[in-house]
């Protein structure tokens, strides 16, 4: 039988609390039922989602009759046994569609200008030439900025002002050989080369799988928010490398639009007239210290945000911008709610980049597998496909002190920290959640093509309907390494009004080409060829528990229920709940200090050691003396 201070399962949040407790001397035993980390926190290859979701579908109610026998009998008199779900339930509702084709892969030439090619990033040159790389690489294409997170507190407030183009535009092109390029500079413009393009079927998304990193759940970093400060504050920034969001966009009348939210898009923006952009500068810099102008508001803070907006005399188009695109709220938010919201995007301008957000490199999902590696490093144990059966509660204190896991194993703890999906529904003060709706695509363009490819992009996209919800749209490429080139990767997410596929597949119509036949283009002149085509499509229902608390579950004192992931574009209440757990299981202990870089820290038996002489200094130590002895001996045995 082991002892351990704590145990944990699965999640973000649980990787927080174990890297915090591990950090500061706790013994930490981490396990999960699944073969993977961060449970729906989890990033996953193509192949390795195909997986998953073969496993979803084949998931069946696990027969426990033989294992109850088994750990039954291991628990005593005056001990109590609160058996865990061995079944999770928190997605739903998944349905999987291919649209491209499922002919066997095969190159066809497809004629078209250079001007009308996507450029390769160089970064893609640099990666099919060398394979799958598991370092990340900042390149810089375009507008394209990738920024590593700051690695010690002291930079902390430092803003970084966003990366200037370094690339000359040749390297934004295909690699090509000096030939090649002699060859176009000979030819007349009337007669533009011609580029062979492979139709991307569904058989090489499979072979590219490795390519993909998939997330569960779409998530974005504010650069000034709770997460990117803890990264910063533990010294985990040093495991994950980070790429700035390269714009917001809208959709609005019926097409993508780019959203003016930095000074200097505003007064770059052709969308907006000139009065539009003052007027737009005078409210924003209002809003950015505008609990000290509370004569301005104080008549709106019981009616919505909208209003006040109207109140200011600003047109639709700017309501639009900062409604669903900056403070990214809803039409019944109230005012002093969407003030906060516009001065949180407006404080997280400039820090890393043009925008407020950061993404990180190969998915979200490298997030709590840095809090594992951070655990781990400070001794903390982690077990994949290892589970617990039940917990051993004390009848007399009604806290849990051991756990008996599927191999029948006793294990003492003092605390247990699990997800809410292992929570069984008798052991819940109540059943009623809210569902998350999901959608993930693979298509074949950008929903607004640029000079640059290589862009991560942010779409606010308002209800469609009235009863319909606002949906968020992030559009990844390929140097955020989860997708392969010439592919881009999106994330479709919003509050549940029924089945994801209801809620999302009308948005994705009006904003994707869908064919009817897998491979099949649309035809020529068509509105619908205009837009990226839709390569394959996942929908599926996430549970949303973020709204319940301790007391919505009837368990011992010291077991810690986590929620899973919320709806929220950033990740603050699951690190803010990571935070209370840590207090409440350790009051007088500093959540997650930073941890030491590796050259400062002394190992067991290692002192400071006096610095030495150099090397061309002669000193007469002991050793001189040894080893001058030992060459005079030599030399009086020598004939």
């Amino acid at each position: 039988m082991s002892m351990w201070h704590q145990n944990f399962m699965a999640g973000l949040t649980e990787s927080v609390i174990a890297a915090a407790c591990s950090r500061v001397g706790q013994s930490v035993l981490h396990l999960d039922r699944r073969n993977y980390y961060a449970g729906n926190w989890a990033s996953f290859t193509f192949n390795g989602l195909l997986s998953w979701i073969e496993q979803y579908k084949n998931q069946q109610e696990v027969q426990i009759t033989e294992l109850e026998q088994v750990w039954r009998s291991l628990i005593d008199e005056g001990e109590d046994a609160v058996p865990l779900s061995a079944l999770d339930s928190s997605i739903s509702n998944l349905e999987v569609f291919c649209y491209a084709s499922e002919e066997e892969e095969k190159e066809e030439e497809m004629k078209t200008p250079l001007s009308s090619f996507q450029p390769v990033n160089a970064e893609t040159v640099s990666e099919e030439a060398n394979g799958d790389s598991t370092e990340a690489h900042d390149t810089v294409t375009g507008d394209d900025t990738t920024a590593s997170d700051a690695k010690t507190p002291n930079e902390e407030h430092e803003v970084s002002e966003p990366k200037e183009d370094q690339h000359t535009s040749d390297i934004s092109e295909p690699s090509q050989s000096q030939e090649e390029k002699e060859s176009q500079l000979s030819s007349s413009p009337a007669d533009p080369p011609v580029e062979v393009q492979k139709k991307i079927t569904y058989q090489k998304l499979v072979k590219e799988g490795r390519r993909f990193n998939i997330d569960l759940v779409s998530k974005l970093m504010y650069s000034r928010g709770a997460l990117v400060d803890l990264l910063i504050k533990s010294n985990v920034s040093r495991y994950a490398e980070f790429k700035n969001i390269g714009r917001i966009l809208t959709y609005r009348n019926g097409k993508v639009e780019q959203v003016p939210c930095s000074r200097a898009d505003v007064f770059a923006s052709k969308q907006l007239t000139v009065v539009e952009k003052r007027m737009l500068m005078k409210f924003l810099t209002f809003c950015l210290d505008f609990e000290q102008h509370p004569e301005e508001y104080q008549d709106y803070t019981e009616k919505p945000f909208r209003e006040f907006l109207k109140n200011k005399k600003l047109t639709e188009n700017l309501q639009h911008f900062i409604l669903h695109s900056i403070a990214m709220v809803t039409q019944h938010t109230l005012t002093e709610e969407g003030l906060k919201a516009t001065q949180h995007f407006l404080r997280c301008l400039g820090r890393y980049g043009n925008t407020p957000f950061l993404f990180p490199l190969y998915g979200l999902g490298e997030i709590p597998q840095c809090f594992c590696r951070m655990c781990a490093v400070f001794g903390g144990i982690y077990c994949l496909r290892h589970s617990v059966e039940c917990l051993v509660v004390d009848k007399v204190s009604n806290k849990v002190k051991a756990v008996i896991d599927t191999r029948g194993q006793r294990i003492s703890c003092s605390h247990f920290v699990v997800e809410d999906s292992y929570i069984r529904d008798e052991q819940r003060q109540s059943t009623a959640y809210r569902q998350i709706s999901r959608a993930v695509l693979i298509t074949d363009r950008s929903v607004l093509p640029s000079e640059s490819d290589q862009q991560i992009s942010m779409v606010t996209i308002p209800p469609l309907e009235s009863s319909a919800p606002a949906v968020r749209m992030v559009e990844l490429c390929s140097s955020s390494m989860t997708c392969m080139p010439g592919t881009y990767l999106v994330h479709l997410t919003c509050s549940s009004s029924g089945k994801a596929q209801e809620d999302l597949a009308p948005v994705i119509s009006q904003l994707f080409h869908v064919s009817t036949i897998p491979g099949e283009e649309p035809s020529e002149g068509a509105e619908e060829r205009s837009k990226p085509a839709v390569l394959w499509v996942m929908y599926f229902n996430m549970r949303d528990t973020s709204a319940l608390d301790s007391s919505s579950y009837s368990l011992p004192s010291n077991v810690h229920v986590c929620t899973g992931p919320d709806d929220s574009l950033c990740s603050d209440y699951s690190i803010k709940l990571a935070e209370s757990v840590f207090h409440h299981i350790l009051p007088d202990e500093e959540f997650c200090p930073p941890a030491p870089n590796p050259e400062d820290i002394i190992y067991d038996g290692d002192g400071p050691q006096a610095e030495g002489p150099g090397f061309d200094e002669s000193t007469n130590t002991e050793a001189d003396k040894s080893l001058a002895e030992e060459e005079g001996a030599t030399h009086e045995k020598s004939p």
